[in-house]
């Protein structure tokens, strides 16, 4: 009786190969801090032999974390692109949603992305993630409608990126918790809460904070922030 014939063996091309191991490095770096992942860990994950990895990634380990770092940070930009359709702060919640979604895949390797000192850590590595940052503070100037910021609109949303950042490794941290939603809200309100407090002493933020508010809903983040901040500001009322 003759046997089924087994599946024909395809040869992979330059480029799949080298994306099938990068695949299999993504998904160990995802979970495991750069410095706990080895040559032998990626052969073993991609099914494939060390040497193997070596032809592909000549500069060892270094060179293919920083491979899989630059394929980390373009979806980590495709995050942040959003259309500007709908209220500014609704915008930034889908964005928020992406990201946390983002954070929540690649818990240990997003930490020590952020928190640096890792083995592996370079001047390459650090130029990669601070174009994350760039690309972050860009989207959120588009959407304000300030694509050239002044010194303190810039500072402003500069500081509230490096807020986002400490909450996502507190929020991974503490288990992830509270939910991705509380998180996202509560980081749009702080976002809000920064324009507010910001456009009292810079006309810049000031013309932001109008245009923004002209966009939103009645029902929106902003008009609910207002509401639960009304008592407080209306014990407030004996300072003025």
């Amino acid at each position: 009786m003759t046997s089924a014939a087994s599946p024909a063996y395809r040869r992979l091309s330059v480029e799949e190969r080298r994306g099938q191991l990068l695949e299999a490095a993504l998904g160990l770096f995802a979970h495991r801090a750069p410095e706990d992942v080895s040559l032998d860990d990626v052969a073993e994950a991609a099914g494939v032999s060390r040497p193997l990895v070596y032809r592909y990634f000549p500069g060892g380990k270094q060179q293919l974390y920083e491979a899989a770092l630059r394929s980390s940070a373009d979806a980590l930009n495709r995050c942040f692109t959003e259309p500007e359709d709908g209220p500014p702060t609704e915008r930034l919640g889908r964005v928020l949603d992406r990201y946390l979604a983002f954070v929540d895949g690649h818990d240990a390797g997003f930490s020590a992305l952020l928190r640096g000192g890792s083995v592996v850590e370079t001047s390459n590595t650090t130029s990669i993630v601070d174009e994350v940052r760039r690309a972050a503070a860009a989207q959120i100037f588009l959407h304000l409608g300030a694509e050239r910021p002044g010194a303190r609109l810039g500072m402003l949303v500069r500081t509230w990126i490096a807020a986002v950042e400490a909450a996502s490794l507190i929020w991974l941290d503490e288990g992830k918790s509270p939910s991705a939603g509380e998180l996202r809200d509560w980081l749009v309100d702080h976002l809000v809460a920064l324009l507010a407090a910001g456009s009292a002493s810079d006309p810049e933020t000031a013309a932001v904070v109008r245009r923004l508010l002209a966009q939103e809903r009645a029902d929106g983040p902003v008009a609910g922030l207002a509401r639960r901040l009304a008592p407080l500001l209306g014990a407030a009322a004996h300072l003025l």
